[in-house]
């Protein structure tokens, strides 16, 4: 189920330096830790601008985003929409298991994991395609010369080989070995499953077959996904009940043979009926309104994107391209030239020199048919040009589907996709030619409408509400740890230091136990074992945080008492800890006591300065 958090995920997961640069990944009871290949690749500016987030730090080898409480929710969706399970579970400080995911998010995992590897090389044949094509439309070429026929070999293999490259690809995904993947897939377009009327392919053991509509699985997408995952399971099943000696040659020969075999006879023909079902349904709405159906696609593709759901339409796309051209792919060409119109707009306007550095890079991927950086940088995080976008591109799938323009082959990006919309079995370029007047007219439209519309000014910070009388919240703070209490500023951690997380207090410890500085539930516990929170009565959220970057200690030297839900009262035990390990293992002892929803009131006073042993008033709260 996709998450609230998914969009700040997102945005968080681009300006990290994406996947490839993130080594591991865990979180803290306030932020979450990032251990990356190069920090210089991180965004660290428009991170700590964008709404959700506190601030970044870098520090002890890690990049630290801060989120606040809500820091585990945030985790899970950084986890489940970057797909980076493996990351998170081996380096998890909470020791939890990976998040997981319903149905549908299951579906685009697979289909990203499947499709991302061979994207390029698919969009290179597509390209390659067209250009055959346009040789061709102006007497270049001809359609049966040599050289036509050699270069359209390779430029046609990428989509009729389909099945064994993404039985190949599916397998990584599915955990089965990567040749046995393409096996299964080259056995679905072996010359013998090409023509059920030449070959007498009615039956398998009796039982009869029913080949897919188009009466051969070339240039098919589900089903040879469906049949790797079947053998991935498979296979893990019958595994530890095979001999060790014959293991090498047994194992590949049942899982390939059971797995061709349900293929042919039910996986395929079923697979094969959703694929087509899915097709139909968009064509169906195609065929009652072009006009609302591209609409629909060309303004909702950026926010597919920010989900990771667009994923889930490439298969359907590609089904299309087989059946006489596609729709959705066509429908979006607009986005990404609005996004470059949008951000070439911002960059002439901007006086914000993080959003000018960010500019050209962002505008070059754009123009290029990649817009995560112009989304997730500049458009998404301030708001109205993201909306702007949306709408423009809306427009433009709109105007795609009056004049019912389509994609016939997968082709790249951007100004790459051009050639996707060359009609090559009728030779006709006129599709071609109106997406690229749409797609400048979009750029345009984006450019102008930024130029008009874009206007930087600084947020005010809300105005705290005044407390009524009778409604004041004054709530009394006892020290929970004996020790020295010294101002917040004097903390050697930067996000309590300066006040990212709320306004407190700080102790050096001379006792190790901690008890509860007021009365209420304990809302929060780290996994970890080295924070508690507490929420009282009034509303006052108070978060104790022993020690500095001891999430690293995993619990270890930490003993929690109590339990989420727990009522307590002011000085009653809430944990123990053991100051000699937590300084053996090179962190320092200091406790912040922080009232993390600082805001919600008028004033809070801690006396510092000065020793207090446990339950001595510290401050207060109103």
């Amino acid at each position: 189920m996709a998450s609230k958090y998914d969009a700040l995920s997102r945005i968080i997961l681009q300006n990290v330096g994406g996947k490839a640069n993130i080594n591991a990944v865990t979180h803290c009871i306030t932020r979450l830790r990032f251990n990356l290949q190069d920090e210089a690749k991180a965004n660290t500016d428009v991170l700590t601008s964008t709404d959700g987030i506190v601030t970044v730090m870098q520090s002890g080898g890690q990049y630290q985003v801060v989120i606040g409480n809500h820091v585990p929710d945030v985790f899970k969706s950084v986890v489940a929409v970057g797909h980076l399970e493996d990351l998170a579970a081996s380096q998890s400080d909470d020791g939890s298991a990976p998040a997981k995911m319903n149905p549908f998010d299951t579906f685009v995992n697979i289909v990203t994991s499947v499709f991302t590897p061979f994207l390029g090389v698919l969009c290179a044949c597509g390209i390659l395609k067209g250009l055959l094509a346009l040789c061709t439309t102006f007497n270049i070429l001809g359609s049966s010369g040599g050289t036509y026929n050699i270069l359209f070999s390779l430029a046609d293999s990428g989509f009729y080989f389909l099945p064994p490259i993404l039985g190949y690809t599916a397998a990584k995904r599915f955990k089965l070995l990567e040749i046995e993947g393409l096996v299964i897939g080259l056995a679905m377009v072996y010359p013998f499953m090409l023509d059920a009327k030449a070959m007498d392919l009615s039956n398998l053991f009796g039982i009869p077959v029913v080949m897919p509509p188009s009466g051969n699985y070339t240039s098919s997408v589900i089903p040879v996904i469906c049949a790797v995952a079947f053998a991935g399971w498979f296979e893990n099943k019958i595994k530890p009940h095979i001999h060790d000696a014959i293991k090498l040659f047994a194992v590949p020969l049942i899982t390939l043979t059971v797995t061709f075999a349900l293929t042919i006879l039910a996986i395929g023909p079923v697979a094969s009926a959703i694929s087509s079902g899915l097709s139909f349904a968009f064509n169906w709405l195609y065929s009652v309104s072009p006009v609302v159906m591209c609409a629909i696609v060309g303004a909702f593709w950026p926010v597919l994107v920010i989900f990771g759901m667009h994923w889930s339409l490439v298969p359907i796309a590609m089904i299309n391209m087989t059946q006489g051209g596609d729709i959705i792919l066509a429908a979006m060409i607009g986005t990404t030239f609005a996004n470059s119109g949008s951000v070439a707009a911002i960059w002439l306007k901007t006086k914000d020199k993080k959003i000018k550095g960010l500019s050209p890079a962002a505008f070059i991927s754009a123009v290029a048919g990649v817009t995560e950086p112009a989304i997730y940088g500049i458009l998404l995080p301030k708001k109205t040009p993201f909306i702007r976008d949306c709408i423009i591109s809306g427009i433009g799938g709109a105007v795609l589907g009056f004049l019912g323009v389509k994609v016939y082959q997968m082709a790249g990006l951007g100004v790459f996709a051009y050639t996707g919309f060359i009609d090559t079995v009728n030779n006709d370029v006129s599709g071609m030619t109106i997406a690229i007047i749409v797609s400048l007219l979009c750029g345009a439209a984006g450019f102008l409408v930024e130029l008009l519309f874009y206007r930087e000014k600084a947020e005010a910070a809300p105005a705290k509400k005044p407390v009524a009388a009778g409604e004041a919240k004054n709530v009394t703070v006892h020290a929970p740890i004996t020790g020295k209490y010294i101002a917040l500023a004097e903390l050697p951690d930067e996000v309590f230091s300066q006040g990212f997380l709320g306004q407190g207090c700080g102790v050096e410890p001379e006792d190790n136990h901690v008890y509860a500085p007021i009365d209420g539930e304990i809302v929060q516990i780290a996994e970890t074992k080295h924070a508690v929170g507490i929420q009282s009565p009034e509303g006052a959220e108070v978060l104790i945080h022993v020690g500095m970057d001891t999430v690293n200690m995993q619990g270890y030297g930490f003993d929690v008492k109590v339990k989420l839900g727990d009522k307590v009262r002011a000085g009653d035990m809430l944990m123990t800890f053991d100051a000699e390990k937590i300084k053996a293992a090179g962190y320092p002892i200091t406790t912040a006591i922080v009232i993390t929803n600082s805001d919600e009131f008028t004033e809070i006073a801690f006396d510092t300065g000065k020793s207090y042993s446990k339950a001595d008033e510290i401050g207060s709260i109103h």
